[in-house]
């Protein structure tokens, strides 16, 4: 698959930088093809591990019907977003990945996803989430979102700022 180039190739952050922001951040949009083929761009909490992304969601819903629909789809984190009115600019730094978003059905790979969640989000908390897990579980559904294309941009100042 060929995807397009960015424009701005001066502000493109490093792979290393693009797969730490996503290594760091807690939290993204992720945008779907939507009922009626109208774009859906949901907030989702989510994982990064071994270049692919994670997430976790009710058994039944708009996201759910949308990647049910199209595999394909786009995840975006900002990382710094920092107005600068004076200048009329944004010191801003974030990252795109293009891939195909999959539910997973595999309850050993759905067990897994949980525990990396869990781990995230609240961690060294083994007890805990051994019974969210073990109450929850059933009525979770994994996903996965394989990641083809990843991209990574930041403002022209913060280079500049680097630079001097």
């Amino acid at each position: 698959m060929e995807f397009r180039e960015m424009r701005r190739k001066r502000q493109l952050l490093s792979q290393d930088e693009s797969l730490s922001i996503l290594e760091s951040a807690t939290a993204g949009t992720l945008a779907l093809l939507g009922d009626n083929d109208y774009p859906y761009a949901v907030p989702i909490s989510y994982v990064y591990a071994d270049g692919k992304l994670f997430f976790h969601s009710a058994m039944a819903g708009h996201k759910v019907d949308a990647i049910r629909k199209c595999d394909k789809a786009s995840f975006c984190v900002i990382a710094q977003d920092e107005v600068h009115p004076e200048k009329y600019t944004t010191f801003f730094r974030s990252v795109i990945a293009f891939g195909r978003i999959h539910i997973i059905e595999d309850e050993r790979e759905k067990l897994e996803v949980a525990k990396l969640l869990g781990n995230r989000y609240n961690p060294n908390q083994d007890e805990a989430l051994q019974k969210e897990i073990e109450s929850g579980l059933s009525r979770m559904l994994a996903i996965r979102f394989d990641i083809e294309h990843l991209t990574g941009k930041e403002a022209i100042e913060l280079i500049r700022q680097r630079q001097h």
